[in-house]
Order: structure tokens, then C-alpha cells, then sequence
């Protein structure tokens, strides 16, 4: 018999020692005879040893059992695993905890190489969705319920509500029974099962109730086997088979490893085929390692090398065809291709599954077969699972996935101890120890949660000084304080150790400097308007002076005359329509939609001027020799900042000022001597701080200083907690509803209110100038309202010009009219545009007089030719 079958013993026995030894040599009496491939073991502990003996033998070793992820192809690489890589299984499982928005887990495991790998590989793929194992509850093989429960007693103090189960089927429901015994089954909890569950729960038919019962509301996963005529037939073989031996008993089920098997069976039956018909042969020799041990009682001399090993092995890697199990082909790495799992939940009937998980799609509701034939998509928009029901008979709501440890411990906060603007966070003597706008938004957010949060303010600092805050959000990270509370801005280095909130206040940091009322100018009346602006509104009011002459000459004495008369009438009407006292009368029907229509203009234009003129002659015009940022980089002047926060390396780190100009500052009283002084009297020039800071010293100060440029960063307030914390995803939902509901203004009006309200930044009186761009518009209709009236008139005119030529003309004036223009093109061009000029010159009644005289002699002309024949 070339092919042995080595199996072991059921998967129920895996973990003792005996049981190794006696598997160790029922192989090595299997190997005695000459193998050229051997089917197991069930149990990944005794794969290690096994595949060392393959290895050396060259003996392919192909198991349906073992699935270590650590079984790899680079350390055994004649291993060759039929079924799913645990690897897979992990990441399924690490996928499923994303899907469920939970960041934390507890991994109960058995103490051994399945156990412990299992769980490694499950630990590196949470850290790849931000997820991590808060703890390892690992246990001895074998171990009895007493060691069990006080395992799940102490892992119960803990936060986490998530427990991942990876054990072996015989020890694996004692854990649920011990679980549902200390009240972990209930509602608030959840359960997940590796492919171990469902192997035990599909080898016995028909459940038993109080089983489900036990398992209510745990979600597990099993390996997928797509629906297959073959498969029906095999079950159906099966169930008679098992019916027949058992009489009736009932374990007549199976679950996938029987399938496994039978596929494995096939696998090895195939690949010899193939190895005989490609004209291979069988041959084994001894190994020359082997027989230096003759010296031990041990005969190592009667093991053989398989000499085609390597062949066989790379035939049967080379196989592809469809077994009961699906597609059996496998990738570079000997994986089986295309893994999938059903994810099931197990309710008071049995086992349900809810949909599948493909490392093609992820989670779906639909088989995964359906979806091999489309690009792979795992994005989190396509994952889709049918609903489950949770311990307790949850059904509407994905359990939170943690609670406060019941381990007596409250949340530790640490707050600022802060020496200036203590009413954002100080130290008082009521219940809490603290005070300040921070507390009471924390306080209010805290109220929201639907849990209660056991809690603790710790003051964070001596009372001399302003804490460091970047020190303070680093006890956060090294786990020292659970959330700081306090003013903390949001910067990109401290996101980088904690988790910070929706911000509850923005912020961001601005420039104070000094201020000094501007001098009154003699030009003010030219500040309303840009230059641009007075010069476009100048050469409009010449542009429709123009315009009016050239339409009423013709029809308007007012508008004839001598050209010195003529030119200063047309400079008067224009400037005079400024104040709407124009003396020149419009006759034109153009003319006066023209000017309709400008005197609109000039009216919006007066409104605006005014209104500008006012604002510049009425706000108080404050300067300051620092206007911004930038003068005060390149200034060299000492800048102050508050002690403690992040302006000093924001200054020093991000626009590279000397730290020898950044001049620490411990309270107002400092700010304010410290701006009175000015740099020439050992103060500042000016203080770079955060703009909620600025609003109190501007209201101190009795509005001494202002701001000066813009805000030149945009942050936020927010609190810190520790790094993946899931409070601190509760916490921002609860402030985003306190703003929502007008509670954090409320808030802020009992903190921040102050006695003076100050303008922050100095009004420059550029911001009340008007551009052009303010009413281009408005030019732009007057443009397309003159182009039409121009148009209108010159075809008048033109018209009128080709009705006055004469339309009979002697053949020697033509002749002659020919004779001139050939020799001279320009005398007859010259004498049209005299005539066009002409007739442009002359009075509107005269035109007419001329074109009524010649349609009357034209008249007369037609009748007399009529009566001489």
C-alpha cells in the first residue's frame, strides 16, 4: 500500500502527552514500510513533529485537520494543508469586530501551538483595523471547570465585553457553560467561536436543546463548502452509512472535516494518476543521517527516503478539479484558493447563518462563488450581514462591546491646575474638586451617556505655574490618567498618543500688540472710492456726456453751437448728473433712456459713497506699527507667549523663530505689563495666543489692545483620551448633541461672558473702500443700454443718408463719376463721408424737409412721365 493513512485519534483528544507519544509511534511504524504519502494528523500540535519526519523522508504529508497558521510551507515544505488556513479564520474574525465598530477584545484560548498561533495571527490582523487583544486568557489543555471559571471571574473585571473563543471541541462548551453560570451570557456581551463550535455542534444529530440554550446568541464561523449535487449524494451516503452502524443513534451527523477528508482521500488517488501517467516511478533509498544513529536502540536504518518525493509533491500542488469541498486548487504559499467561512448564530433553534466572509468580498449575504467572477471589493460600504440576535435576545442594537472594569477602579481625569484664566479649569472645594467651563461641558457630556461613569479629578500641576500641556497629554498615553480635561488644544503631535473628542470650542492663535488712534486726514472724502474706482466712475460720466451730445445734436438747440460752446456743454451735462441738476432739457426718445437709465446709476453710486464716507468717518480708527504675522517675524522683536501651551513650539517649530525672542508668560497681570512696556522697556511687542484667551485680556485690558492680522491657525479644544478608547467615541456624540440642543452656549454664557465686549481686530479702512468689482454689474448694464441707443441712431442715419442721394443720374455724370473714381478712390470716399457728416450735422426738421421735398419731386417726376405717351 503506497498511501497510509495516519489520523491519530478523534479531534477530541489532542492536548495530552501520552496521546503524542502514542501517535509518534503509530507513525514511525507506518513509516517503516515504504509511503510515498501519508493523510494527517487531526491535530496541529502533533503536525510540527510529523512534518520534521516528512521533511527528511521526503514523504508528502497532507492534512484536513491541521490548521495552524505556523504550519508553513517555508519551515515544512512537504506540509500540505487540504482545508482553510487558520490565517484566513483570523482575519474573519478581526474583520467581523470592525464590522461591529468594537476596538477591543479578550481571546479565551488553549495553551498550546493551535491556541497560541491562532491567537497571534488574530492579535496582528485587529492591529491592521486599529483593534487590538486587551487581553490573553489562555488556559492548560485539559483544564477542569474550576480552573475555567476562575479564568472568566478575573477576565469579567476587565473592560472589554468581547470575547474571542479558540479552543478544542472537548473543553470548548464547558467554557459557555461556566460563562452562562457567572451571568457573562446576558445581554451586553458578545461571543464569538471559531470554526471549533460548529465542528462539534455538526457531529451530533439531533442537538440538544439545553445546548442552544447554553450557545444563545453566539455568533461563530465554519468553514463555507459550496451547495453541490455531489455533496447531497455524499450526505445522504452518509447519514445511511452512520444510521446502519449506529442503529439509530444519534451521531449521524458530520460536519466539513469529513468532507476535508474525503476530498484529501481523492486528492492523493488524482496526483498518483497523474504521477504514473506522466511515466514516473517509485523508488526510495536509505538515508545516510539516519544510519549514523545505528547506535541507538531506535532503527532508523528501516526508514526510506522517497526519491520522487519532490515530483509527487509538486503534482499534487499542481492539481485543480472540484471536489465536495469546492475549488481544490492551491496558491504559491499551498493555501487552498477562494477562503470562505459562514457566519452563523446560534439561536434557540440551532445554529442560523447570517451570510458569509470571503477574503474577495468580506461579509455578503450572498454565497461567495457569486462573486469570483467581479473584481475583489472589501470596502466597508459593501460589507452586508443579516441581523443577529445577541446574549440576552438583543436584536435592534450591535452591543457597545465594553463597560467600566468592575474592578472598583474610577476614571482617573486629570485636569490643569491652572494659574491664569481660571475659569476654563481651576481647582475649588465643592464635590469634584474642580471648576471651570471645561468641567461643566465635561460633566453635561458625561450625563448623555446611556452608563454610568464612575469618575475622578486629579489636578494636574503645582498652582505656581501653568502645567505643561503636551506633558500632560503624554500621562494620558503612558496610561497614567485615563482622559485629560481641561483647554487642550487639538494638534497634530499629540493626535498622534491619544484620542481627542469633537472639538467643543474653536480656536486657533492670533497676534495682540498695542494700538494708538489714527490721525484724521484731509483726503478722507477720497477714501470711499479706490483709485480704480475713480477713475472708471471719471471716464464714465465723460462717456455719457458723449453719448447724450451725439444723440440730441440733431434734434436739441441746447446742444449746437459753436465747438468751444458745444465741448464745455457736453463736460457740464456730464459732471452735472452727479447732483441731478443738470439745466440741459433731452428731446430725444434715445437721449433720454440713455440718461434714464444713467441717472439710476449715479444714484446707486451717491447711495454707496455716502454710506462708505460715514463708516470710515464714524468707526474709530485705531493702528498699530505691527500689522500681522508676518511684520512681526521679520521685526526681531521679543513675542510673548503663554506659559504652558503649544504657541511656543508652533512659533519655534513650524515658522522658525529664535526661541531667544519667545518670552513666556505666566498670567495677565504679566500679559498686560509686558504689552505696556514694549520691547524697549524690557516687555514685548506683541503676544502670539490662542483667540478664547484673547477675548478675556481684550475685556481686562478695557479694550487697551487689539488683534492685529488674521487668525493664522484653526483648532480646537477637545479632551484627550487614551489611544482606541471607546469612550472617547461616546464622549464626542454627547457633545455634538449639546451643541445641537443650545446647551454648550449656555455654558459658554455663564463662563465667558465679560464686562467689556471688545472688536478683536482693528477696522481698517480698506474694508469700507469700493472697487470696481462692487458694481461692474451695473456698468456693465449701462454698457449694453448705450451700445443698442449708438446702434439705433447710426442706422437712422445711415437710412436717411442713402434716402437723400439722387436715384437718377445723367450717363455722362456716371461716366464722369467712374472717370474720377478710377482716378482718384479716395475723392469718392472722402465725398461720402462729407455727405454722412453732413446729414449727421443737420437739424432733425431739416432732414426732413429735404427727404418730404424729394419724395414730392419724385412724385412729380413719375406723373408727368405717365402723361407723355
Amino acid at each position: 500500500m503506497l498511501t497510509r493513512i495516519f489520523s491519530g485519534q478523534p479531534i477530541s483528544i489532542l492536548s495530552s502527552m501520552t496521546q503524542t507519544v502514542v501517535d509518534l509511534l503509530a507513525l514511525w511504524e507506518v513509516m517503516e514500510n515504504k509511503v510515498v504519502a501519508a493523510i494527517g494528523p487531526q491535530s496541529s500540535g502533533i503536525g510540527h513533529l510529523i512534518s520534521h519526519v516528512a521533511n527528511e523522508l521526503h514523504v508528502p504529508l497532507l492534512s484536513f485537520a491541521a490548521t495552524d497558521p505556523t504550519l508553513s510551507s517555508l519551515q515544512y515544505p512537504y506540509f500540505l494543508r487540504t482545508t482553510q488556513n487558520d490565517y484566513f479564520q483570523m482575519n474573519a474574525v478581526a474583520d467581523f469586530v470592525s464590522y461591529c465598530r468594537w476596538r477591543e477584545v479578550v481571546a479565551v484560548f488553549v495553551d498550546d501551538e493551535y491556541g497560541r498561533n491562532g491567537i497571534s495571527v488574530l492579535g496582528d490582523a485587529l492591529a491592521k483595523k486599529r483593534a487590538k487583544i486587551s487581553y490573553k486568557a489562555a488556559f492548560r489543555p485539559g483544564a477542569d471547570n474550576s480552573s475555567i471559571s476562575d479564568l472568566l471571574v478575573s477576565v469579567n473585571l476587565m473592560e472589554s465585553r468581547v470575547f474571542v473563543v479558540h479552543v478544542n471541541p472537548d473543553s470548548g462548551l464547558n467554557v459557555f457553560s461556566v460563562a452562562k453560570s457567572l451571568g457573562m451570557m446576558e445581554s451586553g456581551y458578545v461571543w464569538i467561536a471559531t470554526d471549533w463550535l460548529l465542528t462539534a455542534l455538526d457531529s451530533v444529530e439531533p442537538l440538544d436543546p439545553k445546548t442552544m440554550d447554553l450557545l444563545q446568541g453566539v455568533v461563530a464561523f465554519r468553514h463555507y463548502t459550496p451547495e453541490s449535487n455531489e455533496k447531497r449524494r455524499f450526505k445522504a451516503r452518509w447519514k445511511h452509512l452512520r444510521t446502519k452502524e449506529s442503529s439509530g443513534g444519534d451521531d449521524d451527523g458530520f460536519n466539513s472535516y469529513a468532507m476535508y477528508a474525503y476530498d484529501t482521500v481523492w486528492l492523493v488517488a488524482r496526483a498518483l494518476d497523474v504521477f504514473f501517467t506522466q511515466g514516473n516511478t517509485v523508488t526510495f533509498s536509505s538515508d545516510p543521517n539516519l544510519n549514523q544513529t545505528n547506535g541507538t536502540n531506535i532503527k532508523f536504518s528501516a526508514l526510506s527516503v522517497f526519491n520522487e518525493g519532490e515530483r509527487f509533491l509538486q503534482v499534487i500542488h499542481e492539481m485543480n478539479y472540484t471536489g465536495l469541498t469546492g475549488k481544490i486548487q492551491f496558491d504559491p504559499e499551498k493555501n487552498r484558493i477562494n477562503p470562505a467561512y459562514d457566519v452563523v448564530n446560534i439561536n434557540s433553534r440551532g445554529p442560523h447563518r447570517v451570510g458569509y466572509w470571503s477574503n474577495h468580498t468580506g461579509f455578503s449575504v450572498e454565497s461567495p462563488e457569486t462573486f469570483y467572477s467581479k473584481p475583489p471589493n472589501t470596502s466597508a460600504e459593501h460589507q452586508r450581514l443579516n441581523d443577529i440576535i445577541w446574549p440576552g435576545g438583543v436584536t435592534k442594537k450591535t452591543p457597545r462591546g465594553w463597560v467600566f472594569p468592575d474592578n472598583g477602579e474610577p476614571l482617573k481625569i486629570g485636569v490643569p491646575n491652572r494659574v491664569s484664566y481660571q475659569n476654563y479649569a481651576s481647582k475649588d472645594d465643592n464635590q469634584l474638586g474642580v471648576k471651570g467651563y471645561c468641567i461643566d461641558i465635561f460633566e453635561a457630556a458625561v450625563q448623555l451617556l446611556p452608563y454610568p461613569v464612575p469618575r475622578t479629578y486629579i489636578l494636574y500641576g503645582d498652582g505656581k505655574r501653568n502645567p505643561s500641556y503636551d506633558n500632560l497629554v503624554n500621562e494620558v498615553a503612558a496610561n497614567n490618567f485615563d482622559v485629560a480635561v481641561g483647554d487642550i488644544t487639538i494638534v497634530t503631535n499629540r493626535t498622534k498618543f491619544v484620542d481627542f473628542t469633537q472639538p467643543f470650542m474653536e480656536s486657533g492663535l492670533v497676534v495682540v500688540a498695542p494700538v494708538k488712534g489714527a490721525k484724521s486726514s484731509p483726503w478722507s472724502f477720497l477714501k470711499p472710492f479706490t483709485v480704480e474706482m475713480w477713475a472708471v466712475t471719471g471716464l464714465l460720466f465723460l462717456f455719457v456726456g458723449a453719448i447724450i451730445w451725439i444723440l440730441e445734436h440733431r434734434f436739441n438747440e441746447e446742444f449746437r453751437g459753436p465747438p468751444r460752446r458745444q465741448i464745455i456743454t457736453v463736460f457740464w451735462f456730464s459732471f452735472s448728473t452727479m447732483f441731478f441738476s443738470q439745466r440741459e432739457n433731452t428731446v430725444s426718445t434715445l437721449g433720454r433712456f440713455v440718461l434714464l437709465i444713467w441717472l439710476f446709476v449715479v444714484l446707486i453710486i451717491n447711495s454707496s459713497y455716502t454710506a462708505s464716507l460715514t463708516s470710515i468717518l464714524t468707526v474709530q480708527q485705531l493702528t498699530s506699527r505691527i500689522e500681522g504675522m508676518d511684520s512681526l517675524i521679520i521685526s526681531n522683536e521679543p513675542i510673548g507667549v503663554q506659559d504652558g501651551t503649544f504657541a511656543y513650539k508652533y512659533l519655534v517649530n513650524e515658522l522658525n523663530i529664535a526661541p531667544s525672542r519667545i518670552i513666556p508668560l505666566k498670567n495677565e497681570e504679566e500679559y498686560l505689563s509686558a504689552l505696556q512696556l514694549g520691547p524697549r522697556g524690557g516687555g514685548v511687542a506683541a503676544i502670539v495666543d490662542e483667540l478664547p484667551y484673547i477675548k478675556a485680556l481684550l475685556s481686562n485690558s478695557n479694550c487697551q489692545f487689539r488683534t492685529v492680522g488674521q487668525e493664522f491657525t484653526r483648532t480646537g479644544w477637545g479632551f484627550a483620551f487614551q489611544r482606541d478608547s471607546p469612550l472617547a467615541v461616546d464622549m464626542s456624540t454627547a457633545i455634538l448633541q449639546l451643541s445641537e440642543e443650545g446647551k454648550l452656549e449656555k455654558i459658554r454664557k455663564k463662563w465667558l461672558t465679560y464686562s467689556h465686549e471688545c472688536s478683536v481686530q482693528i477696522a481698517d479702512t480698506e474694508n469700507y473702500q469700493l472697487s470696481v468689482q462692487s458694481f461692474w454689474g451695473l456698468f456693465l448694464i449701462c454698457g449694453i443700454v448705450w451700445f443698442i441707443a449708438l446702434t439705433l441712431f447710426c442706422w437712422k442715419v445711415f437710412w436717411q443718408c442713402q434716402r437723400l442721394r439722387p436715384e437718377e443720374e445723367s450717363d455722362e455724370v456716371r461716366a464722369s463719376e467712374v472717370a474720377s473714381s478710377s482716378r482718384s478712390g479716395r475723392s469718392l470716399r472722402a465725398g461720402s463721408f462729407k455727405d454722412l457728416i453732413k446729414v449727421v450735422d443737420q437739424r432733425e426738421v431739416e432732414i426732413k424737409e429735404m427727404l418730404k421735398h424729394k419724395s414730392s419731386k419724385k412724385l412729380k417726376a413719375s406723373q408727368s412721365s405717365a402723361e407723355t405717351p
